[in-house]
């Protein structure tokens, strides 16, 4: 799910803004960065954003906007600074540009000046963990938002399911009842002139019955349908659930396909499998 959410506060003396993105991912996945001052917390920082977000790839950005209180100095990368002489005198011999490299040049470049802080103090969780819980309540409420939109869009796409198990089960006895004529005609046409069996024919439309009956495959899907209602009316992370639960309504749909052997269900069937596949889809952007 994706979200962001910010948050500045004191530390160090200074002043720091955290910023979380969270964009959609399967898995738990986080990308930090931190100014050096914020090292010592960076595992503190990791196991909170765990418990907050379960699923999403979550970036946190960290600044100063006031840098914190403390001793500096500039330090010059001398090695650094002649690679970067080197490398633009070749630039411009190759492409034969125009132009000289001057001092404003080279001090732009990365790493050529750096400033140390000399005794610089290590941040602590009792500073900056206010500033991520603020942020990451903004985060948490933003996807919240698109959660409720999402748990509305997958709530149709079962009552399409569901509707669909309806469909069929209206059709079934008139396709059980079409099937037994069919099997009738083809045994009188067969045994013209001859004496058929009546029991052994009761057994043969018996087994037929079993083979094409989907009401099993109906009571469960029914049970998975409202397995999934369930689970989004809570409140817990049910992304991974559905997922499973949506295998499971698949199965059901499959089975009731191959038993079928009638184009009304057939088509019902197909235009099931639409919505599962959309209803799957949908399931990515959930936790």
């Amino acid at each position: 799910m994706t979200g962001f959410g910010s948050a500045e506060g004191s530390v160090l003396g200074g002043r720091l803004s955290i910023e979380i993105r969270s964009v959609n991912h399967r898995y738990y996945s986080p990308q930090l960065k931190l100014p050096f001052e914020l090292a010592a917390i960076e595992g503190a920082l990791r196991e909170r954003l765990r418990q907050l977000l379960e699923r999403g790839h979550v970036t946190v950005s960290a600044r100063w906007i006031d840098a914190p209180a403390g001793e500096g100095s500039v330090a010059v990368d001398l090695a650094r600074a002649r690679q970067v002489l080197a490398a633009a005198a070749q630039l411009k011999k190759q492409l034969k540009l125009k132009g000289e490299v001057d001092l404003a040049f080279v001090a732009r470049q990365p790493d050529v000046l750096m400033v140390q802080r000399d005794g610089a103090a290590a941040a602590q969780w009792s500073e900056v963990g206010p500033i991520v819980e603020r942020a990451a309540g903004s985060l948490i409420a933003m996807r919240a938002r698109e959660g409720a939109a999402l748990a509305a869009e997958l709530a149709g796409r079962l009552a399409a399911l569901e509707a669909g198990a309806s469909a069929i089960e209206q059709r079934a006895p008139q396709r059980l009842a079409a099937e037994l004529a069919r099997l009738k005609q083809a045994v009188a046409e067969l045994a013209t002139g001859a004496q058929v069996d009546e029991q052994r024919l009761a057994v043969e439309v018996a087994l037929m019955a079993d083979r094409v009956d989907v009401t099993d495959e109906l009571v469960r899907l029914r049970t998975h349908l409202a397995a999934c209602r369930e689970a989004l009316a809570g409140d817990a992370a049910v992304g991974k659930q559905l997922g499973f639960l949506a295998q499971e309504l698949l199965r059901e749909v499959n089975t009731i396909g191959s038993k079928a052997n009638d184009a009304a269900i057939t088509q019902t069937v197909i235009a099931m499998k639409g919505e599962l596949e959309k209803y799957r889809e949908q399931l990515e952007n959930l936790e």
